[in-house]
């Protein structure tokens, strides 16, 4: 009974800590990121004491960035990848090195011996891919000019980690303090070489075996089995990568870009996201259980002091480079907030230099503490960047400030992609003026230039809303891409502005269902108008006249419309709403059916009487 009692010991808190506290974070404008940290502090050794190893959880949880990883790799094709060479080596080496020199200056100037100096400088420098990544997929900014560059910066610090762990030991043979250390279990060329040699293997590996694998497995139409297949390929890349001392992530990474371009790329991405988003939550609760409070009460000045210098150097260094690769000013507290703080690789190093002698236990508690306290602040400054920053920088990127702007429209428009676009252009078309709220800079900048009122930042905060004239407008369409977003917006706009008129873009039925649920009735389903356009030009290439076509299209959409509105009221009932959706296709095919014969009978009738006029058919 008690080893059973222990064995749901640990998932019972960490689930019930992280379902208690990330939708409160997320309730309170603080991102899940924060969420998760907050949760692992409480039931951490520093505060409720309900896990006492948050180490071993750690270990198990950087599978969660792994496979965050392997997802990255998936959504850049090797030569997207190829063409990202030289801000990766580029940039990532100058945000890396000059993060290091000036963090080494400061510590030299403190009087630290060098190589400790220069082996802290190397583990703060880097920065949390997994934050980092996190932060861009829930604000849906992966694929900005800012999104890229961390991505570039990120895995710069990924191949560099084999790099700086062997530099430790050298490091500690310089330093005075050193003493009996083990032996190196191969020089750091050999280990080069089984780092290379294991690249190599992962890169033809994926190009000759991968695929025909995928196959013979995808065959066996088993998908447990597939699911299997998935997580063995990450942790086999994984597994190889760590046993030559290079990142699990990196090579993660690499069999994600291997697979991007193949016929199994969205499979896998459906299999793996479910177990990433849960080990991703479970890393950030494990970061936040080795928060020590304890240090942090008993040498706070030396812990705010690591904290203030590696936000100051790196932010300093950073604020620079994004000036130096042209990101767009509105993404600029982004790309600096996000690879600002510390990192967990940092975690290693510390903990390698330890047991080094290079630094002391209370050295290197400190220095976890201060790096996990710049992973904590992340989201809240970002919070204050959102609230405070971005709307100073959103007036000074069109010359002549606040002044410069357009009145307010009666017409507000989140989201400004490929179908908002149609929407505003065809307003602008017939002089009806709309504001627009979108999250890509570039966008936001170009749209200004023609005199459009443009906001940047996500449409989902209530005070964004508000500057934007929510309170005045009339209608607000809503057409942004994720759905959640687009769920939360109408949301809001039914809490807050319920006078406004809601026009929305739907994913699916599905999406289709819950935005009725909240309430918004005008609602156009992205792919239908085009699906039955598709549908009309097949009918007529079969023989079927043009009016013909189009009135079967038109009834088409209509019962379609009519069908979904029946089912609003069963959402929360599955068996009824299959019942309905059995129904609703009968008695579309009884229809096609009634007209196929009304059409027969009318070709028989002409052909009995060849001799009628025309309006008498």
């Amino acid at each position: 009974m008690s080893t059973e009692s222990s064995w749901l010991h640990l998932p019972l808190v960490l689930l019930g800590a992280a379902v208690i506290a990330v939708p409160l974070a997320r309730w309170a404008r603080l991102g899940s990121v924060l969420g998760y940290l907050i949760a692992g502090v409480l039931v951490g050794p520093s505060v409720l004491g309900l896990v006492s190893a948050p180490s071993t959880i750690l270990e198990v949880a950087e599978f969660g960035v792994v496979l965050m990883m392997f997802l990255v790799g998936l959504e850049l094709e090797p030569s997207r990848l190829w063409a990202l060479r030289r801000p990766i080596f580029g940039w990532g080496s100058l945000q890396l090195l000059g993060c290091t020199a000036l963090l080494m200056a400061l510590g030299l100037a403190l009087g630290w011996p060098w190589p400790m100096t220069l082996v802290l400088s190397l583990g703060l420098a880097m920065s949390s891919t997994a934050v980092a990544l996190a932060v861009l997929a829930e604000r849906n900014l992966g694929r900005t000019t800012a999104g890229q560059s961390i991505l570039s910066v990120a895995l710069l610090q990924d191949i560099a980690a084999i790099p700086v762990l062997a530099l430790v030991p050298i490091m500690a043979m310089q330093g005075a303090s050193a003493v009996d250390l083990p032996a190196s279990s191969g020089s750091s060329g050999t280990q080069a070489l089984k780092a290379v040699l294991a690249i190599v293997s992962i890169v033809l590996g994926g190009r000759l075996l991968l695929r025909p694998a995928l196959r013979w497995i995808a065959n066996s139409r088993t998908p447990e089995i597939f699911t299997a297949a998935s997580l063995l390929l990450v942790l086999s890349t994984a597994a190889l990568m760590h046993s030559v001392g290079l990142s699990m992530a990196l090579g993660a990474f690499l069999a994600g870009v291997l697979l991007a371009e193949s016929e199994y790329r969205r499979e896998l991405e459906t299999d793996l996201e479910p177990f990433k988003g849960l080990l991703l939550g479970l890393f950030f609760i494990a970061v936040g259980m080795g928060l020590d409070l304890s240090v942090l009460a008993e040498q706070p000045l030396l812990v705010l002091s690591l904290l203030a210098a590696l936000l100051l150097c790196k932010g300093l260094l950073l604020s620079l480079m994004a000036g130096w690769m042209k990101i767009p000013v509105l993404e600029r507290p982004v790309f600096v907030i996000l690879l600002a703080q510390g990192g967990e690789f940092g975690f290693v190093v510390f903990q390698l230099a330890q047991q080094a002698n290079l630094i002391s236990a209370a050295q290197n508690s400190a220095l976890v503490a201060a790096v996990a306290l710049s992973l904590a602040c992340t989201p809240a400054l970002l919070l204050l960047a959102d609230r405070l920053l971005l709307p100073k920088l959103a007036r000074k990127t069109v010359p002549g400030g606040e002044q410069a702007a357009p009145e307010p429209a009666p017409t507000l428009i989140a989201g400004f992609g490929r179908y908002g676009q149609i929407v505003g252009r065809l307003l602008y078309a017939n002089g009806f003026q709309a504001t627009v709220l979108d999250h890509d800079a570039e966008a936001v900048e170009s749209l200004r230039k023609f005199g459009w009122r443009v906001f940047f930042g996500d449409a989902t905060r209530l005070d964004l809303l508000r500057t934007a004239g929510a309170e005045h407008a009339q209608i607000l369409v809503i057409a942004v891409d994720d759905v959640a977003q687009s769920l939360a917006i109408a949301a809001l706009a039914r809490e807050h502005f319920p006078h406004l008129q809601v026009v929305a873009r739907a994913r699916n039925v599905r999406h289709y269902l819950q935005l009725r649920a909240l309430g918004v009735t005008l609602i156009e389903r992205e792919t239908l108008d085009a699906a039955l356009m598709s549908g009309r030009t097949t009918l007529e290439l079969l023989g079927l006249q043009p009016h013909a076509a189009r009135q079967l299209a038109w009834r088409f959409r209509r019962h379609n419309v009519e069908q979904l509105e029946q089912m609003v009221p069963l959402q929360q009932d599955a068996k009824a709403l299959i019942a309905a959706a059995k129904e609703a296709r009968q008695q579309l095919e009884e229809l096609f059916a009634q007209e196929r014969e009304q059409a027969k009978a009318q070709r028989q009738q002409r052909a009995d009487r060849p001799w009628a006029r025309p309006e008498e058919h």
